[in-house]
């Protein structure tokens, strides 16, 4: 009798061990439903890339991290001195000479070259994302070279018959005529949709929820058992997930496509399907669906993942997963429209560079 008890009393402390490779999500905040409380507000701001650049590894060493972020958080800091008051004027063109890192390209694409945004505008990522321990240096994951896929057959051909290039929910603003497609200038709904306070630039309200690398990186999720809520500080985006609900009839397309969620153990997963023609993540039709998966490791950080797929697009889905930190700033009025002179102006500079032609 005794041996009986004594094996019993083993068989209950060893099932209340977590088994080998698991995580005991103890100490994670939930919900009263048991569900995990993924309620905050994040911060999507990171330095790691969204596609790998060229010659980078898939991982970084501490070193190695630490001195390229050292080496970007001085180029800033030299960048927010003070202006000369006898500086000469920018070379013809803007500034040509070779970009230093992943942030000097963008702010370049960006009008960096003759001024378009300085330092003053800036609010940008401090941090690699770490998962697992790793450094990453891509937040696409698979395909495992961190580039998303090459465009099929079918996407190719449907880009070259379209006369006009049409926005995309992830294209940013850029002010050289030169890398833009022809007609880019001709009205404005050619103009990218976050110029037109659409939609934020960058793809930053989803899905899939990507950083913006530029400002504006804060994401509030509110929580309750029948619906959650994604507000996206750029533009005020706001995506409501229903939980454990159908999808809309086809004929009903939005503009962030038709969120259903549920639960799969600890991790939310969100399906997005119905796209609008008008949204074309990275150019995907209407028929892009997303996955995304929301898991909370701890009380001070998100992991998100999120796998897209359009056989019309691309001949294979890929995946990409970064985490999200929570943080105490405040988010503020993304105020776009009020005064968006700017819009108006372009169109004038292109009629205007057109005549002089």
């Amino acid at each position: 009798m005794r041996n009986r008890l004594f094996i019993a009393i083993a068989l209950v402390s060893l099932a209340a061990l977590p088994m080998a490779g698991q995580t005991a999500k103890s100490s994670i905040p939930r919900m009263p439903d048991g569900h995990p409380d993924l309620q905050g507000t994040y911060d999507l701001a990171t330095i790691t890339p969204m596609e790998r650049l060229p010659g980078d590894p898939p991982f970084l060493t501490k070193e190695k991290a630490d001195a390229l972020r050292k080496a970007e958080l001085a180029r800033r800091a030299e960048d927010n001195k003070p202006s000369r008051a006898d500086r000469p004027a920018p070379p013809v063109g803007g500034d040509k000479t070779p970009p230093k890192s992943f942030f000097e390209i963008l702010e370049r694409a960006g009008g960096g070259a003759v001024g378009g945004y300085n330092r003053f505008w800036l609010n940008q990522g401090t941090q690699y994302t770490v998962v697992d321990g790793q450094i990453r240096t891509s937040i696409v994951v698979d395909p495992e070279n961190g580039h998303v896929p090459p465009y099929n057959a079918t996407a190719r051909k449907r880009m070259a018959a379209a006369r006009n290039a049409t926005p995309t929910s992830d294209q940013r603003e850029n002010n050289d005529p030169t890398a833009e497609p022809p007609g880019a200038f001709d009205n404005p709904e050619q103009r990218p949709l976050g110029e037109r306070c659409l939609l934020g630039f960058g793809s930053t309200s989803g899905p899939p929820a990507l950083p913006d690398y530029f400002y504006n990186d804060l994401h509030q999720i509110v929580q309750t058992p029948n619906s959650i809520m994604i507000l996206t500080e750029m533009v005020h985006d706001a995506r409501i997930v229903r939980m454990n609900a159908q999808h809309l009839p086809k004929n009903i397309r939005r503009w962030m496509g038709d969120s259903v969620g549920h639960w799969e153990g600890d991790t939310l997963v969100v399906d997005t399907t119905n796209f609008n023609d008008k949204t074309r993540f990275r150019g995907a039709t209407d028929n892009l669906h997303v996955i995304e998966r929301f898991t909370r490791m701890d009380d001070k950080t998100l992991l998100y993942r999120f796998t897209v797929e359009d056989p019309d697009t691309w001949d294979k889905a890929w995946t990409g997963e970064y985490t999200w930190p929570v943080t105490d700033k405040p988010i503020y009025e993304y105020a776009c429209h009020e005064g968006n002179y700017a819009l108006a102006d372009i169109l004038r500079g292109a009629r205007a560079e057109e005549g002089s032609k």
